[in-house]
């Protein structure tokens, strides 16, 4: 039985274009996750182009950073997650346009594709410039949690990695209570620049733009799942 969702704020705003409504009735059907269904084995026949490893954005926005990954990248596969129905058909769109084999997506929440996975499956977990729900009310909203990271943590291969963005210092701070209070994740950092620093070959998105343009410096965290036996 699947796990009851819990998703906060709307899903649906403004009415779609003709274009991109076509396209999320046409082009997304082809591109969407079916977690009624299970998952292949490996997971890495989910694609329609061969590839070698798969790697997880939680809450991608627009698109931008998973198409550029899955553009720079042709040998990954490139799963989306995103609830918001005008980020998926913006992102759609880009598919589309540049015709990637190596994506797919799933509108709905990151928790439940976590679920479906395979155990041990993902090289790489993305979370880049979530909502920050500052008020405290509304912290139990946040999606780095301990239920959470253990989903994260029971995906990801061992030495994969988690990357988290944000340019919210509260959050920062709350991820990384959550992540160094763990055996199975160790923080990569070596010195301020490793987590004030974009990540390699970053390309950059929209959320973070208009951070910066507001005067608020993202941080940028990696963390490696640690092989248990070693533990």
């Amino acid at each position: 039985m699947r796990r009851r969702t819990y998703l906060y704020g709307r899903r649906i705003g403004k009415p779609l274009s003709p274009r991109r409504a076509k396209l999320m009735a046409t082009v997304f059907q082809t591109l969407a996750i079916d977690l009624r269904v299970p998952p292949p084995q490996p997971l890495t026949r989910l694609f329609v182009n061969p590839v070698d490893d798969v790697r997880l954005e939680i809450g991608f926005g627009a698109g931008e950073h998973l198409v550029a990954c899955a553009t720079r990248l042709p040998a990954s596969g490139f799963v989306g997650v995103e609830p918001f129905v005008e980020g998926m058909a913006a992102t759609v769109a880009a598919i589309d346009l540049a015709g990637h084999g190596n994506i797919r997506l799933f509108n709905g929440d990151a928790a439940d594709v976590l679920e479906w996975v395979p155990a041990a499956s993902l090289a790489e977990i993305d979370m880049l410039f979530p909502d920050p729900w500052p008020k405290r009310r509304h912290w139990k909203r946040r999606f780095v949690n301990s239920t959470n990271l253990d989903r994260i943590a029971r995906t990801l291969k061992p030495g994969g990695i988690f990357r988290f963005a944000s340019d919210s210092e509260d959050y920062v701070a709350w991820t990384l209570r959550h992540l160094l209070a763990r055996a199975d994740f160790g923080w990569t950092a070596e010195c301020a620049d490793d987590w004030r620093q974009p990540f390699p070959d970053w390309p950059g998105t929209r959320y973070e733009a208009k951070a910066r343009r507001a005067g608020r410096l993202p941080t940028f965290l990696t963390f490696d799942r640690k092989d248990d036996a070693a533990r």
